[in-house]
């Protein structure tokens, strides 16, 4: 790493929904899965201790790797990609941020978690709170890996949306951090934020900034949720990429085609002379009470254990 940076400023972001039908729900199964029972507090590093602990030597000599780590102070919501905020221009030429939205889901994320740590990279995730709630232990791995981990509102929805009140609104945002907190065990995640639809009422934006909360739109959006396959992925990125020469790229960890895209992605970007910024947050974000006890009580009845799936069943023979 060839230093670390530290941004402050004062200052709104997108995620396509991932269903292929619905721009605005969050992607349903027929049956949603049951929320796990409470995790038991885990040792995972909050945002300043991961950015701090020793990094084994990376394995791979060819690796993409990071070129340097950025601290942001997060006071008065500064705002983050050049589709929506023009003032912090921190990148340099051919630097990138990478940032993954709508996980954590099964296989995809841990694809892409695995592509990351081959290319000794990292990145800011996302997630959606819902989807924390149903799969914390995959949550739990993206922070032992020391990558970045914001939110992504409770439920996907779109905050713009005239049917949702300005509580509403905010239960969105709130409770999507709580979720996210209760999955990693307790420890609260980074005060980072990304709208769904990139689609932020002003109100909204307001408000985070009254909560010292940064928001994320991206400088190039990969499309990947409407990708045929991982060739149009890597193709329509590295187009808008090589276009822009920099920027924070927006991809989404939930979808197939992106985990399938991603180690050839980086490849290109390793080849095209591009370096990767880690952003980490100075502090992480203070939940509100009453929306960490909302999240407890949606999760249904513990069970005896609280172990990790993976040391509760294993595959003997397949």
């Amino acid at each position: 790493m060839a230093s670390v940076v530290s941004l402050s400023a004062s200052g709104a972001a997108w995620s396509q929904a991932p269903a292929a039908k619905s721009v605005a729900a969050v992607p349903q199964a027929a049956a949603a899965p049951t929320p796990a029972a409470a995790p038991a507090p885990a040792a995972v590093p909050s945002p300043a201790a991961a950015a701090a602990t020793p990094k084994a030597p990376c394995a791979n000599p060819n690796a993409l790797g990071i070129a340097r780590v950025v601290e942001i102070d997060t006071t008065g919501g500064p705002g983050f990609g050049f589709e929506h905020f023009k003032q912090l221009d921190f990148l340099r030429d051919h630097e990138v941020v990478l940032t993954f939205d709508d996980g954590p889901w099964l296989i995809n994320t841990p694809s892409v978690l695995k592509t990351l740590a081959e290319e000794c990279t990292t990145g800011i995730f996302f997630p959606i709170g819902k989807h924390a709630t149903y799969y914390p232990e995959i949550l739990k791995q993206v922070a032992a890996a020391g990558h970045t981990i914001g939110s992504h509102t409770w439920s996907h929805a779109t905050l713009t949306d005239k049917k949702l009140t300005e509580d509403q609104r905010k239960d969105e945002i709130e409770k999507g951090f709580s979720a996210v907190k209760w999955a990693l065990g307790g420890t609260s995640p980074s005060p980072f934020f990304r709208f769904p639809a990139l689609q932020h009422p002003p109100e909204m934006v307001t408000y985070l900034g009254t909560r010292n909360i940064a928001m994320f739109s991206c400088d190039l959006d990969s499309f990947d949720f409407k990708a045929r396959n991982a060739q149009q992925v890597i193709d329509v990125t590295m187009k808008k990429l090589d276009k822009l020469g920099k920027g924070i790229i927006l991809l989404h960890d939930f979808h197939k085609h992106t985990a399938e895209a991603l180690p050839d992605l980086l490849h290109r970007l390793k080849a095209g002379g591009y370096k990767v910024v880690k952003m980490i947050a100075k502090a992480p974000v203070e939940t509100l009470p009453q929306y960490d006890d909302e999240v407890l009580k949606d999760a249904k009845l513990p069970t005896v254990s609280s172990r990790p799936v993976s040391a509760v069943v294993q595959t003997i023979s397949e």
